[in-house]
């Protein structure tokens, strides 16, 4: 599967706008984690970008969140990494492998990097600060919906908090203009 019919998939199963650009956000996340260990962004991007493609079909049966995405994604050409990163995103099975884990982290830190951008003067994802973040993940009201044990699991995959925030922030802003920040 091409990143475009990925793309397509999403524009043909999630209405909501911002559900969308949550899913191009993690997509960004992803990339970037992948660059970063060497591994294969385009598998890594898919994941990134398909993992919630059921999440308005489950909205009432969240127990089901991501095994539907992986029955309509079973007739597509992809690689089974993918669809077990997409499994474990919602803890469908134990995360295993480095791309497993890391869509956890990246799955709830885009939210708090969109929270701290809309409260920047500009609301720009580029003017939000790997200090701001982590100031913000402090006040448990802030982003309230943001599960901080599953960012600070960054650990797991190899990175210290700063540096993935940072590295999530750049992924962010190479997209900031899908994003609308």
């Amino acid at each position: 599967m091409t990143r475009e019919e990925a793309v397509k998939l999403v524009e043909q199963n999630v209405s909501d706008t911002n559900l969308r650009k949550h899913m191009l956000a993690v997509e960004a996340v992803m990339r970037t984690l992948a660059g970063r260990f060497g591994e294969n962004e385009e598998e890594w991007g898919l994941a990134g970008l398909l993992h919630d493609l059921d999440y308005e079909k489950t909205s009432n049966t969240p127990e089901r969140h991501g095994l539907v995405t992986c029955e309509m994604l079973s007739q597509c050409c992809l690689p089974e990494q993918v669809i077990r990163t997409i499994k474990a995103h919602n803890n469908l099975i134990a995360p295993e492998t480095r791309a497993e884990k890391a869509i956890i982290c990246a799955d709830n830190i885009t939210g708090l990097i969109v929270a701290c951008a809309l409260v920047q003067p500009d609301k720009k994802i580029a003017s939000v600060k790997t200090s701001s973040v982590k100031k913000k993940m402090k006040d448990k009201r802030f982003a309230a919906g943001v599960d901080r044990e599953a960012i600070l699991s960054c650990e797991r995959i190899g990175l210290a908090l700063d540096e993935f925030i940072d590295l999530s922030i750049g992924g962010m802003v190479l997209i900031a203009g899908e994003l609308g920040l």
